[in-house]
């Protein structure tokens, strides 16, 4: 009998629209090997197999598919190994590689999105979707992967703040009284509400270590090591909390978050209040904004105008000596802040930079990086809206360590004139917004509430969806005027404080702007000129070497890197040459120092890129990513220049000292557990692709290159090379103790992609 044709599935974004598969190509067929659909597969992933294999067909069995796979495929004991080095592919050595096809090992498996890590699908797939519908379809729970659902951790019955810290028999009253849900017998709590203490770090609470207190008090997962029972004057026991000798009591109970020790930008509850309530007042930023818009409308009044001189040469011949030149400048106001004016930063070679990172660039993953030699780091972005209205979860954000409060690296060459390296901090903000007058409320409000800031960056280099579509983020890229008057406008009200951007190649492929941007921002555009203005002002730039639509697929490019760099370069040393020109830049109008800086970005991945990148694309500073993400200690190897082999018991302290800074950080109650639980687990998502050096056959790695499956040398280097999530739980236990019953952790490469075969998305 002939073989029944394979059941076509359903379209999932159209069901009326049948499925195509792609026409052969090798291209395709070695980006996308033959994989079975599962019976467990979603709509989509069922979908995007029948496309690129039309003859699979969904097997008829009963058992398990982890089973199915181990008896339908046979270890393929021919494979051989390649003794030069595979494009793509991490060479590994023989004696390390683990050759079972069809499995979450399986060597042929397909790479990891980092695009779908964003929660964002590229802009063509995007498109071509909503042609085939005929409109654009409302999309829900899209965005920062709000999809994701990570469940809770939280006592089964909480625990009163009045009671949290303070002895058990304190004359301290609940402001709630008998309408409190939470619970007010301390003993009752501890028995039947509250998880039984950790053992992990010998039972020691990490923060009472080093605090000599510990916020959470009695609801503290590690609350055995600093309570015990005393008895009173009425010869009654009572629980009591303790502290190391030299502390102050009065500082524990109540303690609210503006007082936390080690943390700086911290914003105090009244100052968020007020600005949700509008208090707050903006006048730079206002005035500015007005400045911005009656210039704007002079500009459009007088287009026949090339100059501000030709205004004014107009303006004499028409008034008949009513107006005098003089008046006519008078319309003209200049910022209130000039860029020169700012504190001086400095980038070099022996300071390299941690980019700002969304989810994962969190104070304690900076704290960790700073620790192993990362000289400047940035916040995660930050929105200027929810700034602006007070937001306690956007403010959080600006939080910094005293580490990063310290002076960044600095040799003395070259020699930056007036450079103040003690009065440098190595931390700075990064914010996004699509409207100039939230930009610039936002910054002004950041300059005074944030004393510690080494600059504020604009970020237009933001691929995702959520905020590309509100006109922030790489949407900028493309109202290029726009950008230049918001950067503008935020040297104007951001006080000594420095203004930076980092920007993308441009926001399609094959149509890069980032040569005609960067000339636009450290010269100035026609506008300036036509408001009688100067550049920017910007103190440096930092160019992503992808376009949006690129996101992460295929390498950086660094030759476009050098190309803008060398114009940067051309800037900074030709100022004299431009004197008495049409280009001439007004110094009032430059950074400080009158240099631009410029960071080049893009798959840095060892000590090895880094040098390069300096010497080849000759930018000031490379900005690391994902290559911080998978080993923190990229850092180290380009201070001592050379590849670190880290053992697997040396990466575990690392992870160790990440949660010992987590619970510093989110705390060390339940939902302080949970939350570092959950940072870590996104860290590892990052940190399980790292091939240690000693097993690979090729050096240097490359970042964009995927590993056949391997094993370690002992286990410990096997289970944290895992893709697998359960091990990526497994590993947090050892330090956080069992997870909580509702806590959920959902990969940010779809939940999906690993069940059955545990198979990763493909970047499409």
């Amino acid at each position: 009998m002939p073989s029944e044709a394979p059941q076509v599935p359903l379209n999932p974004l159209d069901p009326a629209a049948p499925l195509h598969h792609s026409p052969p190509s090798p291209t395709i067929q070695n980006a996308h090997p033959q994989t079975i659909p599962l019976e467990t597969d979603s709509a989509v992933t069922k979908a995007e197999k029948y496309e690129r294999h039309p003859n699979a067909s969904v097997p008829e069995s009963d058992e398990p598919s982890s089973k199915r796979i181990k008896l339908d495929v046979q270890p393929d004991i021919n494979t051989s190994v390649p003794s030069e080095r595979q494009k793509g592919v991490v060479s590994i050595k023989a004696e390390f590689l683990v050759n079972v096809l069809g499995s979450r090992n399986d060597p042929r498996r397909a790479v990891i999105d980092d695009d779908a890590a964003e929660a964002s699908p590229h802009i063509g797939q995007r498109d071509q979707a909503d042609s085939r519908s005929g409109k654009r379809k409302k999309e829900k729970n899209r965005g920062q992967n709000k999809s994701r659902n990570f469940g809770s951790s939280r006592d089964e019955r909480g625990l009163c703040q009045s009671r949290a810290t303070y002895p058990e028999f304190s004359p301290a009253q609940c402001q709630y009284g008998d309408n409190c849900k939470f619970e007010h017998d301390l003993r009752k709590y501890l028995k039947d509400w509250k998880r039984e203490d950790l053992k992990t770090f010998h039972g020691e609470c990490p923060i009472w270590a080093i605090k000599g207190k510990c916020n959470a008090g009695f609801k503290c997962r590690f609350a055995g090591s600093h309570m015990k029972e005393q008895e009173t004057s009425e010869g009654k026991q009572e629980l009591v909390l303790v502290e190391k000798q030299g502390h102050d009591r009065s500082s524990l109970n109540g303690e609210s978050e503006e007082n936390e020790i080690g943390i700086v930008n911290v914003i105090s509850t009244q100052a968020k209040a007020d600005l949700l309530k509008r208090k707050t007042l903006t006048p730079k930023a206002d005035e500015y904004a007005a400045f911005l818009e009656k210039s704007g409308r002079e500009v459009l009044g007088r287009s026949e105008h090339s100059t501000c001189n030709d205004l004014v040469k107009d303006a004499d011949e028409n008034t008949n000596g009513n107006a005098s030149v003089q008046d006519v400048r008078a319309q003209y106001t200049e910022p209130p802040f000039l860029p020169s004016e700012k504190r001086r930063i400095y980038f070099g070679p022996e300071t390299p930079v941690l980019a700002p990172l969304t989810t994962q660039g969190n104070l304690p993953f900076r704290r960790l990086c700073i620790a192993m030699g990362a000289q400047v780091t940035y916040s995660e972005m930050a929105m200027s809206m929810p700034l602006i209205q007070g937001q306690r979860s956007e403010w959080a954000l600006m939080k910094a360590h005293e580490s990063e409060t310290r002076p960044p690296r600095y040799s003395g060459t070259p020699v930056v004139a007036d450079y103040d390296n003690s009065r440098d901090f190595r931390f700075g903000a990064q914010i996004a917004g699509n409207k100039a007058l939230q930009v610039l409320k936002a910054t002004e409000i950041i300059h005074s509430l944030c004393p510690h800031l080494r600059v504020i960056d604009l970020n237009c280099g933001c691929p995702i969806d959520l905020v590309y579509r509100q006109g922030a983020g790489s949407a900028l890229l493309d109202n290029q005027s726009k950008l230049e008057k918001i950067l503008r406008g935020m040297n104007a009200v951001s006080g000594e404080i420095p203004i930076t951007v980092k920007i993308r190649m441009g926001t399609r492929d094959g149509k890069p702007n980032a040569v005609k941007l960067i000339n636009r921002l450290v010269y100035g555009g026609s506008e300036a000129s036509e408001l009688g203005g100067g550049a920017s002002g910007v103190a440096a730039i930092t160019l992503h070497g992808r376009s949006r639509q690129q996101r992460y697929t295929r390498s950086a490019d660094w030759e476009y890197i050098a190309d803008c760099a060398a114009l940067i370069k051309r800037h900074n040393e030709r100022g004299n040459e431009l004197a008495d020109t049409t280009q001439e830049v007004d110094a009032r109008y430059q950074p400080a120092g009158g240099k631009v800086y410029f960071i080049g970005n893009g798959d840095c991945y060892s000590h090895a890129d880094y040098n390069r990148h300096l010497s080849e694309a000759k930018v000031d500073s490379v900005m690391v990513a994902r290559g911080a993400l998978i080993k923190p200690w990229i850092f180290e190897e380009i201070e001592q220049g050379q590849y670190l082999d880290k053992s697997a018991t040396e990466r575990l302290a690392i992870i160790e000292q990440y949660v010992r800074y987590g619970l510093e950080a989110w705390g060390s109650d339940e939902m302080g557990v949970g939350t570092t639980r959950r940072f870590l687990l996104e860290w590892l998502s990052f940190a399980c692709r790292y091939v240690p050096v000693g097993i690979m056959e090729h050096l240097p790695p490359n970042l964009q290159d995927r590993p056949p499956a391997w094993k370690g040398r002992n286990e410990l280097e096997t289970l944290l090379g895992s893709d697998n999530y359960l091990d990526w739980i497994k590993i947090s236990e050892m330090f956080l103790g069992p997870a909580h019953k509702d806590f959920k952790f959902e990969p940010k490469h779809k939940s999906s992609s690993y069940g059955g075969q545990d198979m990763t998305v493909v970047e499409g």
